[in-house]
């Protein structure tokens, strides 16, 4: 069964494994793959230590570069899901490659992010299921364009 949480939620535990991550509390799988993102982006930091904030009605907070660190955290999430269960098949080598081209996980799953929020789009924008295949397609791009 899959769980849909509201935004206000997802930011909640965002917030909650943040201050478990800085109090050094012990955390779940989920969470320490979550607090290693975090780690990656200690420009969220402030967003992250103010859940009152960050649960509040502003859809799309914006750091300052246009990014939101709420959807950047899920994004790092869900390449990191997908990587790991191979899923859509043929993407964890192509992270792999990607990640040795760049020379670093992190700038890959940054390379990847715009197909994955592309696929995203175009389903939600069609109503059609998500495109593995054309999502593939695309991360593979990225490492001719390295």
């Amino acid at each position: 069964m899959l769980i849909s949480p509201e935004q206000h939620d997802i930011r909640r535990y965002f917030c909650q494994v943040y201050t478990k991550w800085c109090r050094q509390q012990p955390l779940d799988a989920m969470e320490k793959l979550l607090a290693g993102w975090m780690q990656e982006h200690p420009e969220y930091n402030a967003v992250l230590s103010q859940p009152q904030a960050a649960a509040g009605s502003v859809p799309h907070p914006d750091h300052g570069d246009g990014s939101n660190p709420f959807l950047h955290l899920s994004m790092h999430l869900s390449l990191s899901e997908q990587y790991s269960m191979d899923r859509p098949s043929g993407i964890r080598q192509s992270m792999d490659m990607l990640a040795a081209q760049l020379l670093s996980l992190h700038a890959a799953h940054h390379a990847a992010m715009g197909c994955l929020a592309s696929m995203i789009d175009t389903a939600q924008r069609t109503g059609q299921p998500l495109d593995g295949a054309t999502y593939l397609a695309c991360v593979q791009r990225q490492i001719t364009k390295v």
